[in-house]
C-alpha cells in the first residue's frame, strides 16, 4: 500500500508555508483561532470559547466547529504537497457527536491518503476544559491540489 509520501515529499519549508497561509485566512483571525501544530500531514488548531460564536443554546455554533476542522484538514493536506501548490476543499462530511461546550476547542486534521491531485483527510474536534477532552465532531474531507492556476495564490 502506498503511503502519503509516495507521491510527494513535503517542501522543506512546509511549516513556514502553512503558518503563512494560515495568517492570510482572515476568518481564522476573526474567530480567534490559532495554528498550534503544523507538520506534513498533521495539523492542529485551537479556538477559545467565545459567546459571540454560539448558537441559540449557548453551544459553539456547528459552522464554527466545521470551519476550524476544515482548515485543519486542508493544511494537513497542504503539508504533503509540493512547493508552489495550493489546496482547496472539494467535499466534506461532518458528524456532530456532542454539544460544543468547553473552554477551548482543538481541531486536528490528518492525511489518510495523499494522491497526485486528491487527498483524503480525517478531522476531529475536541472540547477542552476542566474534564477530560471530549470528542465533539469528526470530519471526512477531500482536498484538491492546485498548481499554476491564475488567480489562486500558493498556499
Amino acid at each position: 500500500m502506498k503511503s502519503s509520501s509516495d507521491f510527494f515529499e513535503s517542501a522543506p519549508d512546509i511549516e513556514d508555508r502553512i503558518q503563512s497561509s494560515f495568517a492570510k485566512q482572515t476568518v481564522m483571525n476573526l474567530i480567534g483561532a490559532r495554528l498550534t501544530k503544523a507538520l506534513p500531514g498533521d495539523v492542529e488548531i485551537i479556538l477559545p470559547f467565545r459567546h459571540d460564536l454560539t448558537q441559540q443554546h449557548g453551544f459553539l455554533h456547528a459552522g464554527i466547529i466545521t470551519t476550524i476542522v476544515d482548515s485543519a484538514c486542508g493544511y494537513a493536506a497542504l503539508g504533503l504537497m509540493p512547493a508552489g501548490a495550493s489546496v482547496l476543499t472539494v467535499e466534506f462530511k461532518v458528524n456532530l457527536l456532542a454539544p460544543a461546550k468547553g473552554e477551548r476547542f482543538l481541531a486536528r486534521g490528518s492525511v489518510v491518503k495523499s494522491g497526485r491531485t486528491i487527498t483524503v483527510c480525517a478531522g476531529e474536534v475536541f472540547a477542552l476544559g476542566s474534564d477530560q477532552p471530549q470528542l465533539i465532531a469528526t470530519m471526512s474531507a477531500t482536498m484538491m491540489m492546485l498548481q499554476g492556476r491564475p488567480g489562486i495564490a500558493e498556499g
